[in-house]
């Protein structure tokens, strides 16, 4: 087999090549492993995903790897076998696939099959696509291309999505019962309660409003990382004024202000990014090192070279290391911290912000790493190039 293109069905056409002197059909490391490796460069057995194919005949001439893989079947066993034999895939209903759909002998328009859940011989699930091949049109099927595909990904996939939406609906639950509590309370004796009281329960409701609207804003922003989507308004940004706005913050809020070391190299470089997205990359590993960490937390602003290969012979990058003094991430942990829900040993939260931060911190070009302060501690350092915008070059 050999693959060429076909002006006539504007895709990638497989045609026959003479089967070999034993009269086997021609398998995947000659025929159309040959065409594939001649024309393109590539071999049926590297495509990440299973594939199929059969004659005009509905016999199997390419059995891959990957479909070898999928199915448990070997391709010595599948070459030469009708396509129903060798895939004998059935519907979640237990019905025949190939009898159902008739690639051979049904509708004359039809040029394939969507993609859908199938099962092979013992439960397991795989995605299905196929597409049928025809001399033109409305003639007769000459090839049915069969594309499978593992459910593995799917699941985790689906088992992330149900994490999430039990995390988050455990995590609305307590302030909206708060809210709801405090505020029908209110309502049906106002008069009874003091000022202070009044004031008490109106600042717990304020409180739990906050936190509801900061999970949303978690929520949008992994669906942006997710989908490519999260957009930067790029500024001028002084990094070390914005680090040290959250330092004044925290000792507003009651934290000794010897707990904090702030080091800034000068000259830094002119540093473009979006400044919000910078003020929560800094509120969240600030927050982190002083709510698990001990001791003086230690912020070092310095030049850097770019993390971008393209950048990397120049200074053309903002680094920012924040460091504390307690026990540290584990080390059989380190891999797991920019991942989702993780929250190191102790609950509480959802998990999400380290993988917010580092989604910010790559829409910027930059990257981020973790590892162990000279301290003890745990110490997270990103950068970000200086990205000037293109119409200021």
């Amino acid at each position: 087999m050999t693959v060429g293109t076909s002006g006539t069905l504007g895709a990638w056409e497989l045609r026959s090549e003479p089967a070999s002197p034993h009269g086997d059909p021609a398998g995947p490391g000659d025929g159309l492993g040959a065409g594939l490796g001649a024309e393109l460069g590539i071999d049926p057995d590297d495509l990440p995903d299973g594939l199929v194919v059969a004659d005009e005949h509905g016999r199997v001439i390419c059995f891959n790897a990957a479909a070898q893989r999928i199915t448990a079947v070997t391709a010595a066993d599948a070459l030469g076998l009708r396509l129903e034999r060798a895939l004998p895939l059935e519907d979640l209903e237990g019905r025949r696939w190939w009898q159902l759909t008739d690639p051979y002998g049904g509708l004359a328009i039809r040029n394939g099959q969507p993609e859908r859940n199938l099962l092979l011989p013992g439960g397991r699930e795989v995605l299905v696509s196929a597409r049928y091949l025809r001399t033109h049109p409305t003639g007769p099927v000459r090839r049915v291309v069969v594309s499978l595909r593992d459910t593995e990904a799917r699941r985790r996939t689906e088992r992330n999505h149900a994490e999430l939406i039990a995390i988050v609906a455990h995590e609305l639950r307590s302030p909206l019962t708060s809210v709801k509590g405090f505020t029908a309370t209110l309502l049906a004796k106002w008069e009874r309660f003091t000022d202070d009281q009044k004031k008490l329960m109106l600042e717990t409701v304020d409180a739990d409003a906050n936190r509801v609207t900061r999970l949303i804003a978690e929520l949008l922003d992994i669906s942006r990382i997710d989908s490519g989507r999260l957009e930067l308004r790029r500024q001028p940004v002084d990094m070390g004024a914005a680090v040290g706005r959250h330092i004044q913050a925290y000792v507003a809020a009651g934290q000794p202000a010897d707990r904090f070391l702030l080091r800034i190299e000068h000259p830094l470089p002119a540093l473009w990014a979006d400044p919000d997205k910078v003020d929560q990359v800094l509120s969240n590993l600030l927050e982190n090192a002083v709510r698990h960490g001990e001791g003086t937390v230690t912020i070092e602003v310095t030049a850097a070279l770019s993390p971008r290969e393209e950048d990397a012979d120049q200074n053309t990058a903002t680094s920012v290391t924040v460091s504390d003094e307690g026990p540290g991430i584990p080390e059989e942990s380190m891999n797991r911290v920019f991942t989702r829900f993780w929250r190191g040993s102790k609950r509480g939260g959802t998990g999400l912000g380290l993988y917010i931060v580092k989604g910010i911190v790559e829409a910027h070009g930059g990257s981020i790493t973790v590892g162990r302060a000279p301290g003890g501690g745990a110490e997270f350092r990103f950068m970000l190039p200086v990205s000037t915008p293109a119409y200021l070059q």
